[in-house]
């Protein structure tokens, strides 16, 4: 018997007993995960008696077959590692995974491009989805609320591409961050007292940098008795501890093309039912607009991240948004950008794999130059051992704008 962990994901016998499963099971509905064991127990126990089979081989291919019938085959032992925080399928080339912030050849592949297929189509049913060769990119997210992209023919050119952001089970919270050196406590404590105090906020970082887990966080600090709406593309937020809170998801069009719902038709929406604060999980397009306006006519205290190389790279990229979808003049756009967003929170991924804050900047105002800010905090590193990042986040000047603080109770220095 082969090993069972490489490259065919099952060996021929666990092929071969996997389709002779999927023969029993057509045309039965509602069989429990029991009795689907039980059926490979039994053709494992008939071919047992045609050739001996270790009993580390017959565990092996138990597995192996129940995952590719019931879970999502090679894919499901990635899945159930809680070290792996991505899975990269390229095709039936080798998948990738990424294990404290360092990509790594898993070894695993799938055994067909025709297995592959029915594994995405799996996962995009069951999030409500369709993606097929008329419409071949999607975003959606499993039942555990792993993000997952999806890249099909004829826009993929090596096969199709899966992508699998997974988010830990028990949610990061201020401690952990604090303890792991993404943020120091008197830094958080400062975000958390404006949260409080109802800063509008904006995160910037690039991909994987942490900017949903920082969100997330730091809306744990919003007062238990407001409304929340939370606004995103693909449901990612778990916005803790709050009662009045509407979770909202984009929609994407139809077969047809029809119907769908963008993140700024839900601002838009969002706005007419009464919320205290407005959370979208990202803005990526002309979505920023409407965010912006929701800052400015009452729902302060609002928050939204922004993928970007920097803090002042963050307002950049938002300020080219919002030309590109309004003839509004430059100056009024920064005038509205510089009295709707309070704080730029920047995250990055370091050298080492290692998620870090390195930046919190106050936007101050607006001058014919663009908008200006200052530094609040900004990470400082120091020499480490070997590869390891090691440095601390500085305080660099106070908040200049304190009249939020003031008006929510919160006096002094900060």
């Amino acid at each position: 018997m082969k090993d069972m962990t490489g490259i065919p994901a099952v060996n021929e016998l666990g092929r071969v007993i996997c389709e002779e499963v999927r023969c029993d099971l057509e045309g039965r509905f509602d069989v429990s995960d029991k009795e689907v064991r039980e059926l490979i127990d039994e053709r494992i126990r008939l071919k047992n008696r045609q050739c001996a089979i270790s009993l580390e081989d017959r565990l092996a291919i138990r597995k192996e077959v129940f995952s590719s019938i019931r879970g999502l085959d090679v894919l499901q032992e990635l899945m159930d590692d809680p070290e792996v925080t991505e899975i990269m399928v390229n095709g039936m080339s080798p998948i990738f995974i990424e294990k404290r912030g360092i990509l790594i050849n898993s070894g695993r592949a799938f055994g067909s491009a025709r297995r592959l297929t029915d594994i995405i189509q799996q996962i995009v049913a069951g999030a409500n989805r369709t993606v097929n060769s008329s419409s071949p990119i999607v975003d959606a997210r499993l039942p555990d609320g792993s993000r997952v992209n999806v890249v099909l023919d004829p826009v993929a050119l090596n096969g199709p591409i899966l992508t699998i952001r997974r988010f830990p089970k028990v949610p990061f919270d201020g401690n952990r961050l604090i303890s792991e050196g993404s943020i120091s406590r008197e830094a958080l404590e400062f975000l958390g007292k404006l949260v409080k105090a109802r800063y509008n906020l904006l995160i910037s970082g690039g991909t994987g940098a942490g900017k949903t887990t920082v969100l997330n966080i730091l809306s744990g600090y919003i007062p238990r008795d407001e409304r929340i709406i939370t606004i995103e593309d693909s449901a990612e937020l778990t916005v803790q501890g709050i009662d009045n809170l509407v979770s909202l998801e984009a929609r994407n069009a139809n077969i047809e093309g029809c119907n769908a719902i963008s993140i700024r038709d839900l601002i838009r929406t969002a706005l007419r039912m009464r919320p205290d604060r407005i959370i979208v999980g990202e803005v990526r397009g002309s979505e920023a607009i409407d965010m912006l306006q929701a800052m400015n006519v009452g729902q302060d205290g609002s928050m939204s991240t922004i993928h970007s190389n920097g803090a002042q790279e963050a307002l950049m990229r938002l300020e080219t948004m919002m030309m590109l979808s309004t003839t509004i003049p430059i100056s009024s756009l920064r005038r509205q950008m510089a009295s709707g967003i309070d704080i730029i929170v920047h995250l990055g991924r370091l050298r080492d794999g290692s998620r870090k804050v390195l930046e919190i900047r106050e936007v101050t105002g607006c001058s014919e130059d663009g908008i200006e800010t200052k530094t609040i905090y900004e990470f400082e590193e120091t020499k480490g051992e070997g590869d390891r990042v090691t440095g601390c986040l500085k305080r660099v000047d106070d908040i200049e704008n304190t009249v939020k603080l003031k008006r929510s109770g919160i006096f002094g220095a900060i």
